[in-house]
């Protein structure tokens, strides 16, 4: 498979205007959510470029996802938390700690079809006026009773991640090493056999960020000089390049064959041939 078979179309500028884009998901009504994490708001875009104020203020949200209700699953790195919308509009706290310690600012996070949530807490963002109270970033497991489970302990910048179509494997990308780990998924949620997947190191601007799949299996990492296409078996298939560099990106559509990229100020799409997996 070569990224010919994978890209249809060029990127397009769906709206602009923003402080700093992240976190993009797609909701089934048929609009965005998005994190403007600087000026600590999610937002509603539509299709057509309109949006309007979901959450103000967010915590300083950042990756997002929704859990299997359909309720808004927040990474806020300010307020030091993962977070839940709840349908009357209140929020949740899903986890703001580890072992009694503080977590550093929670990045991105991702929903397991079991219910739970997996999330990565790097120093990363780390707000400037409160100080650390864990000496390693981890990776975590939030499960359906609420517990809290450290996975991984030894990423440098631990940020994206997405789980493979059937959910055997959790890639995890390290934005220090500038690499992608692939992990297994065991039968109660933990992971196993840790080994990288692909170096992403590049004479180019980006480090590697956000991550989504598809359903052939391919990676989507916003990385250095775009949003790389990367084969499960960790090939470098092409790079997607978007006139702002890329933070963050999400599958959507009718079809989930648009893929929209978070880039700084603004959002892209651009049309693929094969569906994305929420």
């Amino acid at each position: 498979m070569t990224i010919s078979d994978i890209i249809d179309g060029e990127s397009e500028l769906v709206a602009t205007g923003f402080e700093f884009t992240e976190g993009p998901i797609w909701h089934p009504d048929g609009y965005l959510f998005l994190s403007d994490i600087p000026a600590h708001r999610i937002f509603k875009l539509a299709l057509d470029g309109t949006s309007e104020v979901f959450r103000d203020p967010s915590g300083g949200a950042n990756g997002l996802t929704f859990d299997r209700q359909g309720r808004l699953i927040a990474c806020e790195y300010h307020s030091r938390r993962v977070s839940r919308t709840e349908s009357d509009g209140s929020i949740s706290v899903l986890a703001d700690s580890y072992s009694g310690k503080r977590l550093n600012s929670p990045n991105d996070v991702v929903v397991k079809s079991d219910g739970s949530i997996y999330f990565t807490d790097p120093f990363y963002g780390f707000p400037a006026d409160q100080e650390r109270e864990l000496d390693f970033q981890g990776v975590y497991r939030i499960a359906t009773d609420g517990a809290v489970t450290l996975l991984v302990d030894d990423f440098g910048v631990p940020n994206g991640l997405a789980f493979s179509p059937d959910e055997s494997i959790l890639y995890i990308d390290d934005s220090r090493h500038q690499h992608v780990r692939a992990f297994d998924v065991l039968s109660d949620g933990s992971l196993a056999n840790g080994r990288i997947l692909i170096d992403m190191r590049a004479d180019a601007r980006g480090a590697a960020d956000g991550m989504k799949v598809d359903v052939a299996g391919n990676l989507y990492v916003t990385g250095a000089g775009g949003t790389w296409v990367i084969s499960r078996s960790g090939e470098h298939l092409g790079t997607i390049v978007t006139p702002e560099l890329p933070e963050n990106c999400a599958f959507g559509g009718p079809d989930h064959k648009t893929l929209f990229i978070a880039a700084r100020t603004s959002i892209y799409s651009i049309r693929l041939k094969i569906a994305g997996v929420q």
